[in-house]
């Protein structure tokens, strides 16, 4: 089995599609993604120098809507600030623990200012569309990050907690209006002792449409999760967890308001940082 092979099996399991490998280029950036896995244990070391400025070249080489650029990054290594998110994120030790947390923030109060020096208005701002461009490019941005990241040897988990308490976080971080924290990205050196394993994903026969969306009362969607489901209790057996499968606690995750750790009240939160969003 080849390397390229194997990581497609510690993907998808027995769905694995198959990947024609010879002859093609590229390969090690493939595999590179294939095996990305959230990291959580890091060892008690700073990263080492550049390490930072080489992600962040890496996130502002990726698409960006228009070249507008509209996102801002906030590194965080004072270990009372970074406990005190680490409260708002739902108490994750791992954001106390990481030598860097990373706060991706959708940012359009840069353009106020550039339309402001212009003497021009900056009204789109105010608009759903420039908050969803500034929210996607900033994913964008930060995906390109995490890929830099790995290619030095560190590891990083996203963590969407920050959300959880967006109100604190941007005042804590002291950010101007028009500018909100999106995620937050714990970045250090992998502890060798407490290894992160690659978590298996959905058959590519559910995300993937061709044409068109696929009819979901056909069962196919449905058999296709209950495999993920089996996949996923052996992936939990093998590490310890709960066999919980995923389209349980995935269920419960959207069940209601009470089921989203605060962030029910994202659209006041965006409100306070002064996004109308017409």
């Amino acid at each position: 089995m080849t390397t390229l092979q194997a990581s497609l099996r510690a993907r998808y399991g027995d769905a694995a599609p198959a990947i024609a490998s010879e002859g093609r280029a590229g390969l090690a950036m493939l595999e590179q993604l294939l095996v990305h896995r959230s990291v959580r244990s890091y060892l008690p070391q700073a990263l080492p120098d550049g390490a930072l400025e080489a992600m962040v070249a890496a996130a502002q080489s990726a698409s960006t809507s228009s070249n507008l650029q509209v996102w801002s990054l906030v590194a965080v290594e004072d270990p009372e600030r970074k406990n005190r998110l680490a409260d708002w994120c739902g108490g994750q030790e791992h954001v106390r623990a990481a030598p860097l947390f990373l706060v991706w923030v959708a940012d359009l109060s840069r353009l106020d200012r550039v339309a402001a020096h212009q003497q021009a208005p900056a009204d789109g701002n105010h608009y759903i569309e420039q908050f969803l461009v500034a929210a996607i490019d900033a994913s964008l941005a930060a995906q390109n990050a995490v890929v830099a990241a790995e290619a030095q040897g560190l590891g990083t988990v996203y963590i969407g907690g920050l959300r959880n308490r967006a109100d604190l976080v941007a005042r804590e971080l002291r950010l101007p209006a028009h500018a909100f924290p999106l995620f937050g990205l714990c970045v250090g050196v992998p502890d060798p002792d407490r290894p992160a394993s690659v978590k298996p994903r959905l058959a590519q026969s559910v995300v993937l449409h061709r044409e068109v969306y696929a009819d979901a009362a056909s069962g196919t969607e449905a058999a296709a999760v209950d495999g993920y489901d089996a996949i996923m209790r052996e992936f939990q057996a093998r590490e310890g967890m709960a066999l919980a499968g995923w389209s349980g606690p995935a269920a419960k995750r959207v069940a209601g308001p009470q089921s989203l750790s605060g962030r029910d009240r994202l659209r006041d939160y965006l409100g306070a940082q002064g996004f109308e969003l017409r």
